[in-house]
């Protein structure tokens, strides 16, 4: 009777897996002796993330792709229920510049407490399938930022465009017109508001605001990952450049700030190595002609995965063209809200993190 049993147990686990339905209810808790993987996942609204999480009869959800069309199947468990991952930590943080706006997320990993998701739940479940130490997915960023402004990142220094000077590091606002003869020595005239004080805002400081909050996490790393013996910085995910594609000279600028951006990112965290993956927009094809200002956006986000043009990212860097994984709409429409979008970038820029892991 004992081994008719044991039979059974054995062949229902097959027919689960035969059908591609999880087995573990969100798998045994990581091995805690090992220090925690963190993977910063930085940008904006797309890696915000705007993909419907429900209703379960609506198509393009979370729910529908799940739980009637059957994808994704490691999100739920043989009931179908959404299973929690119990060696994934999802830690998010919404900052306006340096101003907290909301931390949505610091728990074991589930869809369960999602109403919209980004690429996050793609991405880890390649991780965690790559490794049995613990794990911390660590989300910083907000929507509508640009690299050329907001994200600038430190040491970027001021350039002219004919009688414009475009804001370096620190500076405010965006850009100003000068005689081109002065050069951009010239510093910015007092950026007021319509009350007539001075804006607050300036070149970097989401960036500012994006790294601040992420190592507040890691300074209080119990706080965030219960139990945790330590951390390493193991990656960086990054998906943005719809608010560059609006300006000619954002787009211009786009493959120095970009490559800029990831070796500042990689020193802010003293991770210098560490594997840095981003994300093309989803509407912009290889080859595009009508849209100068995304053709080069998708270029320079092409160029750094390059290692003839690149040779220090060579095995370190990835770029993931996300073209063929979109299913609708655009980076500024969050794609209409499909969460296949968002679950097919996030497999994919998973997979090839864990490929850059694996070369390291």
């Amino acid at each position: 009777m004992k081994r008719l049993i044991s039979s059974l147990a054995v062949l229902a686990v097959m027919v689960l897996a035969t059908n591609g339905w999880a087995t573990d209810a969100g798998g045994q808790p990581a091995d805690m002796s090992k220090s925690v993987k963190v993977f910063i996942l930085l940008g904006q609204s797309n890696m915000v993330g705007g993909g419907r999480v429900g209703p379960e009869t609506k198509d393009g959800t979370l729910e529908h792709a799940v739980k009637v069309e059957k994808k994704y199947p490691y999100l739920v468990d043989k009931l179908g229920n959404w299973v929690t991952w119990k060696d994934v930590r999802y830690v998010q943080f919404i900052p306006s510049g340096t101003r907290l706006v909301s931390a949505p997320h610091n728990e074991w990993m589930t869809a369960a407490r999602c109403s919209t998701i980004g690429p996050e739940f793609g991405i880890a479940e390649c991780l965690r399938q790559a490794t049995d130490a613990p794990i911390m997915v660590l989300k910083s960023c907000c929507g509508n930022r640009g690299l050329n402004w907001d994200l600038l990142p430190p040491g970027s220094k001021r350039y002219l465009v004919g009688d414009q000077v475009y804001a370096g590091y620190k500076d405010r606002p965006p850009h100003w017109t000068v005689d081109p003869a002065k050069g951009v020595a010239t510093d910015p005239p007092p950026w007021l508001g319509k009350n007539g004080k001075p804006i607050g805002w300036y070149a970097g400081i989401q960036y500012e605001g994006d790294l601040h909050f992420a190592k507040q996490a890691l300074a209080d790393l119990n706080k965030y990952y219960p139990g945790a013996k330590g951390y390493t910085i193991a990656g960086f995910f990054f998906w943005q450049g719809d608010r560059d594609r609006y300006d000619a000279v954002s787009a211009s600028h786009y493959e120095k700030n970009l490559v800029d951006y990831i070796k500042s990112v990689r020193k802010d965290f003293n991770a210098p190595k560490a594997p840095f993956v981003l994300a093309t927009l989803g509407q912009t094809v290889k080859g595009e002609t009508k849209n100068a200002n995304e053709a080069k956006i998708l270029a320079a986000q092409l160029a750094v995965s390059d290692p003839a043009k690149y040779p220090e990212f060579k095995g370190n860097v990835a770029t993931v063209y996300t073209h063929p994984l979109s299913l609708g709409g655009g980076s500024n429409s969050h794609y209409n809200g499909n969460a296949e979008t968002y679950m097919n970038v996030g497999e994919a820029m998973g997979k090839a993190m864990v490929k850059l892991l694996k070369n390291k």
